[in-house]
């Protein structure tokens, strides 16, 4: 039953330490949005800090290893117990990042939902043959599926993700709700003014064009096949650069790019304030998106809002989120990028016009989202047991 005064609704967000800018966006924007509602929901947000215990451990400390070991301390203790200790205080609770969805166990799961932004988490136990992973990574996926499974709403961003949950069992469908996300102001055609610090991220293009990738360097992302087509099209286009954010190469990445001869066009800048991203978005030539598996594909609707050119792997998310304001190439085909991007770079061919590209980025706002997460906890509460 709903509370005679605006309910308590606890947005349990990641660490900062974490360091994925989109979960931080997701969170900070979906807070964002609920602020503005303040007759109807009174909402805060939950987000300890990752204490540094094997890190300060010396000789180890520095290492990848001590990081994910605070990690998992974080995740799997010191969240669950913060998580207890907020039981009383909120009458609903929005789990952000589905990779914490263990949090639910922690909480009443009749009050509680949980955000999947895609199945990539749960994939060792869904389909192991797909991602075979060690015991220990099974067992930490197992536990983060089964408080998934116990949520009472689970939130998805595209139907793409919704039609894999469904496929696998996880939730029954009456408990599924459709947020998409969302565009940030930033992310406009016009430029942000002192915020904007892209011209100086890009003095060492010199002015030349550049192709713009923005994420991570895992697997999924395909930085292979970005590293191949740029190469390829360096030779009819000499003068064309890589302008790569978010991603830290692996030492297979860094090989690639030494064979490939292409060191001196690859720009990786520090991770940026959104005002900057968007500088990057605005003056690109075109944003790749080589990804070969995506839960929504944020680059694809960030650009989008700047105006940008936007070619995308041929997958069905990214389809559902791009439609006909994005040129499509298939997952891995480095010919076709390469002659779909070279297209793109000499006006040759049929593109997506500019104003298609901004009025497909307009669907998509963070008011929405917020509205739809708000609108499905007061019903939750609606519905519950007095």
């Amino acid at each position: 039953m709903r509370p005679h005064s605006a309910p308590r609704l606890a947005l349990l967000m990641d660490p900062r330490e974490e360091g994925w800018p989109s979960m931080d966006l997701v969170g900070e924007a979906l807070l964002a949005g609920l602020a503005a509602q303040t007759s109807e929901v009174r909402a805060e947000a939950l987000r300890p800090s990752m204490p540094e215990v094997a890190r300060r451990l010396p000789r180890v400390g520095l290492r990848n290893a001590a990081f994910n070991a605070d990690r998992v301390l974080t995740r799997f203790g010191l969240y669950p117990g913060r998580a207890l200790l907020a039981r009383g205080r909120y009458d609903v609770f929005h789990v952000v990042d589905h990779t914490y969805a263990q949090l639910v166990h922690a909480l009443p799961a009749s009050r509680t939902g949980v955000y999947c932004h895609d199945m990539d988490a749960f994939r060792s136990v869904l389909e192991p043959h797909r991602e075979p992973r060690p015991a220990w990574f099974r067992a930490m996926a197992r536990a983060q599926l089964a408080g998934l499974e116990r949520a009472a709403i689970v939130f998805h961003s595209t139907q793409a993700v919704r039609s894999e949950l469904l496929a696998h069992g996880v939730v029954p469908e009456s408990r599924l709700v459709w947020a998409p996300y969302g565009v940030s102001p930033e992310y406009r055609p016009e430029p942000a003014g002192a915020l904007d610090d892209s011209e100086a991220v890009l003095a060492p293009l010199g002015g030349r064009p550049y192709l713009l990738h923005v994420g991570s360097a895992i697997p999924r992302k395909r930085l292979d096949v970005l590293f191949a087509v740029f190469a390829a099209l360096r030779s009819r286009h000499p003068e064309l650069q890589l302008v790569q954010q978010g991603g830290v190469l692996n030492d297979a990445q860094r090989a690639q790019v030494e064979a490939l001869g292409i060191g001196d066009a690859l720009l990786q800048p520090a991770r940026q304030e959104r005002a900057t991203l968007a500088g990057l978005y605005r003056n690109a030539a075109a944003v790749l998106v080589t990804s070969e598996a995506e839960g929504f594909g944020l680059p694809v609707i960030e650009a989008l809002a700047c105006g940008a050119p936007v070619v995308a792997s041929d997958l069905p998310v990214l389809r559902e989120v791009g439609a006909e304001s994005c040129t499509y190439c298939p997952v891995g085909d480095v010919p076709a990028w390469v002659g779909a991007v070279s297209s793109l770079l000499t006006g040759s061919g049929a593109q997506p016009s500019r104003e298609a590209r901004l009025s497909r980025a307009a669907r998509f706002t963070w008011a929405a989202h917020a509205r739809t997460v708000l609108d499905a906890y007061l019903r939750l509460l609606d519905t519950a047991s007095p």
